[in-house]
């Protein structure tokens, strides 16, 4: 059954009609603010400053802080409602695709989607055993000398005290401000705090929640997508709006499927599509993600912002994002800019507007500017299985990337992933100490260094540069070794436990007497 983007549409306007969903749905925003279209950056209330909304200014003005430089090494708790059922990662648009192992276990252990929906888990988030003083001590032992917290994820619930999102963890879940909380206590041990934002693609990502089971008893069934504020009378969700959540149907399932096989198709072909542009049926939803990650950033003076997008979200209006951003640094740091804005994929002429991310995965040499790899020791959503198989990275394995990433003028960022409840596993508290036993020792060659000319040694690990690919890197042997340097000295790292021979790196630099 081949269905065209058009009939995508026609399913659109019946499914949305079949129940009694009409006109816009509302999102929070400032009232100055047009309604019926994506405001101009003319129109937003950006800071003053040097910094234009465009790619050229961005591009000029912009360089990587000096802290940046130095610190090497962050941590992340990349944290959401979606580690309450501990399956992992993309739960929210999972548990509505049928078939799904994720669709299999919510409907075992929670019901159908059309009674029990995502906003439901939201609910069952309470964190009640989150300790995060106790936490930040691991992640400082362990070497982290910045911080990163989840702002919201593609399933769209900030997890802080959002004045622009009435789905957020102070009213609903938790009942905390989980960023303020943690930007508290980072700031306390020294840490540069900073925050990931994801909630660009929610308008797509989470539009399976407007399908329905396409076989089984439960065929045709909608799920609880389409569910109106005023059904919410009496219920714990009495208040909200579901439609400001899951951001209204915009690429719906088409009515009639009946083959879970082909529905699942057309969700990774239509809504799976990664898209870098705001809905077109909902522009309340751009201008209210521009407010909400501008206050993000100024409630809680943020160091450093990360998208999870190629480039900049949402075209002029995440570039005012990041002007503001820029201008208001500029302004509380007493006019030295220490603000770092991560993207991903930045074509050639934009490089030096933001910081380089690459997700998963590495580079191939050493790049002219700074950057960064995000990953993860597991899945980034806390999973069961990675922990009962025994399945995580290596303190070994992190170690190594680490050594490889800063020899290339890199940064890594490393996420823990936590429990529903806000602990972590036996295994993960063993990757945290060996590390803290690591660094003590060895942190000299990390820290504040800069790259060599070269590398170091040893055959090359990475074919290429790019997002998910350190899967595909070789093994490390006695002859890699990798170089900084700081304050006039080389730094040689060993990847594997040196044997007899392991001295020919160091000896190969030696005898390039023009390097230094």
């Amino acid at each position: 059954m081949k269905i065209s983007r058009r009939a995508a549409l026609a399913g659109l306007a019946a499914a949305a009609g079949s129940r009694g969903l009409k006109g816009l749905t509302a999102f929070a925003q400032n009232p100055a603010l047009p309604t019926t279209r994506v405001a101009s950056s003319a129109e937003r209330n950006v800071a003053p400053g040097p910094f234009q909304p465009t790619w050229d200014s961005l591009k000029q003005g912009y360089a990587v802080p000096g802290w940046f430089r130095d610190a090497k090494f962050g941590m992340w708790a990349h944290w959401t409602a979606q580690c309450v059922p501990e399956q992992g990662d993309w739960y929210a648009r999972n548990m509505y695709i049928q078939g799904t192992k994720q669709n299999k276990f919510h409907v075992a252990n929670y019901g159908h989607p059309s009674k029990v929906g995502f906003k439901d888990i939201d609910h069952m988030w309470h964190a009640e055993k989150w300790q995060p003083e106790y936490l930040m001590n691991l992640y400082v032992k362990g070497g982290a000398k910045y911080f990163m917290a989840l702002a919201n994820h593609h399933d769209n619930l900030d997890c802080y005290a959002s004045t622009y999102q009435n789905w957020n963890s102070v009213k609903v879940g938790p009942k905390k401000d989980i960023v303020g909380i943690w930007a508290g206590i980072a700031r306390r041990r020294g840490l540069r705090f900073g925050a990931s934002n994801h909630s660009s693609h929610a308008w797509h990502w989470l539009q399976p929640a407007f399908g329905y089971d396409p076989e089984g008893p439960m065929a045709g069934v909608k799920y609880d997508g389409y569910l109106a504020r005023n059904e919410g009378k009496g219920q714990w969700w009495d208040g909200f709006d579901p439609q400001e959540l899951y951001v209204g149907p915009s690429i719906v399932l088409p009515d009639g499927m009946t083959s879970a096989t082909e529905a699942e198709a057309w969700h990774k072909k239509n809504d799976g599509h990664w898209y870098e542009t705001g809905p077109e049926k909902y522009p309340g939803f751009t201008n209210s993600w521009f407010l909400r990650t501008q206050e993000l950033v100024d409630k809680y003076d943020l160091d450093f912002l990360y998208f999870d997008d190629t480039e900049i979200p949402f075209g002029e209006t995440g570039l005012a994002v990041v002007a503001d951003f820029y201008n208001r640094n500029l302004k509380k740091r007493n006019g030295k800019l220490e603000a770092c804005v991560f993207g991903k994929g930045f074509k050639p002429e934009h490089l030096g507007a933001a910081v380089l991310d690459i997700e998963r995965g590495r580079s191939n040499e050493i790049l002219p500017l700074p950057w960064q790899t995000d990953t993860c020791i597991g899945d980034w959503h806390y999973n069961i299985d990675t922990f009962e198989r025994h399945r995580y990275k290596s303190a070994k394995t992190v170690i190594q990337m680490l050594a490889d990433i800063v020899s290339k003028n890199g940064n890594l960022m490393l996420n823990i992933p936590l429990k529903g409840d806000g602990t972590i596993d036996s295994d993960e508290l063993s990757v945290l100490n060996e590390l803290a036993t690591w660094f003590p020792a060895n942190g000299e060659a990390i820290y504040g260094t800069r790259p060599f000319k070269i590398s170091g040694e040893g055959p090359p690990d990475v074919v290429t540069t790019g997002n998910f690919n350190e899967s595909k890197g070789r093994a490390y042997t006695a002859e890699d070794i990798r170089f900084n340097v700081k304050d006039g000295r080389l730094h040689a790292i060993a990847m594997e436990w040196p044997d007899q021979d392991a001295s020919d790196g160091v000896r190969a630099i030696c005898e390039r007497g023009d390097e230094g």
